[in-house]
């Protein structure tokens, strides 16, 4: 007695992320904006996850996400970590 499956586990694409399916979801997500990730594939057309979809957009796709290169600043914590540790 649990609870229901959120997807079906044996129609699931796993692995890489194409251009495609990163295309598809930024479009969702700018159309519609965040909600329930448990959906998303379905409204996608994505043949994954919600929770995988969830984590893709957090973690690579967002547009706040900084990808460039670390600042002087942070490179100086970095070194630090690595000399002194965490204390």
């Amino acid at each position: 007695m649990g609870r229901l499956p959120c997807c079906d586990k044996s129609n699931v694409k796993r692995g890489l992320w194409t251009a495609e399916e990163d295309a598809k979801i930024l479009a969702y997500v700018s159309e519609n904006g965040l909600g329930y990730w448990t959906s998303v594939p379905k409204k996608a057309g994505l043949r994954r996850s919600g929770k995988s979809c969830r984590l893709r957009y957090t973690n690579y796709l967002r547009p706040d996400l900084k990808h460039d290169n670390f600042t002087p600043q942070e490179e100086l914590i970095i070194n630090l970590h690595a000399s002194i540790g965490s204390r």
